[in-house]
């Protein structure tokens, strides 16, 4: 199975690993026409506003905007989810406004306040979370919460879209990278 990750900026190797952990070929997304034969798509942790100008400037939010309504799931990893935010505070950047939540860049703190928890996911169970100036979420009805920290949300689903504030494919633990596949599989005729 083809499963793209959006190689323009942030930890596009380290999710290539674990997609080929879980028996996936990583495809690196640069251009639209590297979405053709993919069946899914990461959007990795990096900076945010990095990634959302350089999808613009290739065209490719409007093509992962196509791909996504004709049936493509997405998963953001901390940076990802903000990309995929339909609000973003303080500045409210431009992005891909797919799913509903609003996130709130930094809220956690700077570099220096990174962290790592052990959260409690639905459907995978216990998991080492790495938080890198990682996002808070607000979410709004539809949006199923997997995971939470501090009360916050901090894995969520809405339909094709899986997000993550966390970054798994920082850990050995591919866990996350294969429910997003079940995700796809569930949906593709794979």
């Amino acid at each position: 199975m083809k499963i793209g990750v959006l190689a323009l900026q942030g930890s596009v190797k380290e999710h290539k690993e674990m997609l080929m952990k879980c028996g996936a070929e990583p495809v690196e997304v640069r251009l639209p026409h590297d979405l053709d034969n993919v069946y899914g798509l990461i959007i990795p942790g990096g900076e945010s506003t990095t990634i959302s100008k350089l999808m613009k400037q290739y065209k490719l939010d409007k093509e992962i905007t196509r791909k996504y309504h004709i049936g493509m799931p997405i998963y953001g990893s901390c940076a990802g989810a903000i990309v995929l935010a339909k609000t973003i505070l303080p500045n409210n950047q431009s992005s891909l406004r797919l799913i509903d939540i609003t996130a709130k860049r930094n809220d956690y703190g700077r570099q220096i306040d990174s962290f790592e928890t052990d959260l409690e996911i639905e459907g995978i169970g216990n998991y080492k979370g790495i938080f890198i100036r990682a996002p808070t979420l607000e979410i709004t009805n539809g949006v199923k919460i997997l995971a939470r920290f501090d009360g916050k949300p901090v894995m969520v689903q809405h339909d094709d879209i899986l997000v993550t504030t966390f970054h798994p494919e920082l850990t050995e633990d591919a866990r996350v990278h294969q429910y997003f596949i079940d995700m796809i599989k569930k949906k593709s005729r794979y």
